[in-house]
């Protein structure tokens, strides 16, 4: 769909003819929608009695209108596709002041509704009560003006210059976001498409149209090819950023502004839109630019306008290049730091210093003494996605990276290695916790055969165990009290019956299907499952799986354990990846 795209004051259309074509909803605006829009004009006009703005032109903007033109018996109307009930709505509002402020009737615009054909002469009878009582659509708008008069009688008792202050507000800082269609679709294909949200006005299609729009160029031959580069151009972009790989490294999922159209994200940036900015702050600010940037031959300087949405997302594109960028960066935004304010950090600083500004924003970050943190800190997530990224970025022959997208989407969070016998396991997670017991111990996911198993091959401890865990499965109401004295057997059989141990060294980034529902997990449960996944592909961060390996273990016995050397050892391998980010350590009894 080609279109032109602009922000119209009131007063720009006055005297235009508007054409309510049949497949459209007659005027259903109710009483609270009509005040909702008389109280967000008045306070918009208040705020610039208040406001500390250094904004020259501040205006208060309506959703958008689509229109097309259109020719009836040769007179000229733009056909409303979408937004007729805001543009009647004004029309209403128009009436009003004729009929109350002014001794001679200002220019207004015209509507005429398909299915009335008197609409026309009943909207300059507005307040005939006998007319409007005659269909449903006269008595909405009749409706309206009444709410409209009654709004105004209500402020004069506080303000008698409500009228004369409000008339400039509405004609002349209240503007439409003009959507023009120009190219000859069927106008109900259209009103389908744009109603189904198959054409969504967002700021990246509006701002789109801006750039697209033929208004911007002076020679016929330059827009096609204009038009057609900057298309080309956009959806490379989007393309890349809809990339989860490159999206995730300099996007977070806790950013409050969430995108369907990716690109949208880059336009934000560079207007630096925050949460508390109304939806169309971005839109507003490139229309702006495209009055105030302006070539030679007076028009919209595209070219620079293009360049600095290209050059912006060229520098994350080089940043995602970049492996030691990549990761860098990719770690602060993980840990929420705002991409626009790297992204200006970088702008007068060498590829050397920006790393070297990255990284003391790293340290600035984990400043911390690794062994008094403990479950709970905020900080152990940080420290431990740090030694992941770091351990991946001291090995410069590999090509591996950090899958941020992954981290991101598979909801890893902090758990422990070991279970806390502290923890109660309580309800329909009992049977749960007690299945993956049995099915660990006999190495079979079938009951049949774990019976079979346990007759056959278990013996000793493990054999009585293994009956009770079968027993409690199979039964048809778990009894608390005997499955305590189970958990307590299986905890002393895996060496788990200690105190609770909340350090850093006894914790991990775990994902939620591995560290399961009931959320004590054994040991040797946890490294069956991290292994699995890691066979098939799942992502397991690095030193999750190191740890599960006992990869930083120095001495080797049985992987079913996790005891205390295996975690110091853990600890050591910690302090030892984040030496360069981390402050001067406490030094254990016994080490140097």
């Amino acid at each position: 769909m080609s279109n032109n795209i602009e922000l119209k004051p009131i007063n720009s259309i006055l005297g235009e003819r508007f054409y309510i074509p049949s497949y459209q909803r007659g005027y259903r605006w109710t009483s609270e929608q009509v005040k909702a829009l008389l109280d967000d004009l008045w306070e918009f006009k208040i705020s610039q009695k208040t406001s500390d703005s250094d904004a020259k032109n501040p205006f208060y903007c309506l959703q958008p209108v689509a229109i097309k033109k259109y020719n009836e018996e040769d007179v000229n109307y733009w056909e409303v596709i979408d937004g007729q009930q805001r543009l009647t709505t004004i029309l209403i509002l128009l009436y009003y002041f004729n009929e109350t402020e002014f001794k001679t009737p200002k220019k207004i615009f015209k509507i005429k509704y398909e299915t009335r054909s008197d609409s026309e002469k009943f909207l300059m009878n507005i307040k005939d009560d006998t007319v409007a009582n005659q269909n449903i659509d006269y008595f909405h708008i009749n409706a309206a003006f009444k709410t409209i008069v009654k709004w105004f009688k209500e402020k004069e008792e506080t303000n008698t210059a409500i009228n004369s202050e409000f008339y400039p507000v509405l004609i002349n800082q209240t503007k439409l976001i003009w959507f023009e269609i120009t190219d000859n679709q069927d106008s109900i294909d259209i009103f389908t498409r744009l109603n189904m949200g198959k054409i969504p006005l967002t700021n990246a299609e509006l701002v789109k149209a801006l750039f697209l729009r033929e208004t911007n160029f002076n020679k016929k031959e330059d827009v096609n090819l204009k038009q057609l580069q900057i298309a080309s151009e956009w959806d490379a972009i989007e393309s890349t950023l809809q990339n989860d790989d490159f999206w995730y490294f300099i996007y977070n999922n806790s950013n409050p502004l969430k995108y369907e159209t990716r690109i949208e994200y880059i336009f934000d940036l560079i207007k630096n839109k925050t949460k508390e900015d109304e939806d169309r702050f971005t839109f507003y600010k490139f229309s702006e630019a495209f009055t105030t940037t302006l070539n030679e031959d007076n028009n919209p300087d595209i070219d620079k306008l293009w360049m600095e949405i290209k050059k912006y997302f060229l520098t994350f594109q080089e940043w995602f290049k970049d492996r030691e960028l990549y990761h860098l960066i990719g770690f602060l935004i993980s840990t929420n730091n705002n991409v626009r304010l790297l992204k200006e950090a970088s702008l007068d600083k060498t590829k050397t210093a920006f790393k070297l500004h990255l990284k003391e924003k790293i340290k600035a970050k984990v400043k911390c003494q690794i062994d008094d943190l403990s479950y709970g800190d905020k900080l152990i997530k940080t420290v431990l996605l740090l030694f992941n990224i770091q351990t991946i970025l001291e090995n410069p022959k590999s090509n591996m990276r950090f899958p941020f997208n992954s981290y991101e989407n598979e909801n890893w969070d902090i758990e422990h290695l070991r279970s806390q016998t502290d923890k109660t396991i309580s309800g329909k997670q009992r049977v749960l916790w007690s299945k993956d017991i049995l099915e660990y111990l006999t190495g079979k996911e079938n009951i049949a055969e774990q019976r079979l198993i346990i007759e056959q091959e278990l013996k000793g401890k493990v054999k009585k165990i293994s009956k009770g865990l079968l027993s409690l499965i199979e039964a048809e109401k778990v009894d608390a009290i005997e499955f305590e004295k189970l958990y307590k057997k299986v905890a002393k059989l895996f060496k788990e019956d200690k105190e609770p141990d909340n350090s850093i060294s006894n914790l991990a980034l775990l994902d939620a299907s591995t560290n399961r529902s009931y959320k004590n997990a054994m040991f040797p449960i946890k490294r069956k499952t991290i292994i699995e996944n890691d066979k098939k592909g799942t992502f397991v961060p690095i030193c999750t799986r190191n740890v599960f390996l006992k990869s930083y273990s120095k001495k080797l016995d049985d992987v079913m354990y996790w005891k205390n050397s295996d975690a110091n050892d853990y600890l050591e391998a910690i302090k030892s990846t984040l030496k360069q980010y981390l402050p001067t350590q406490n030094v254990q009894d016994g080490q140097q």
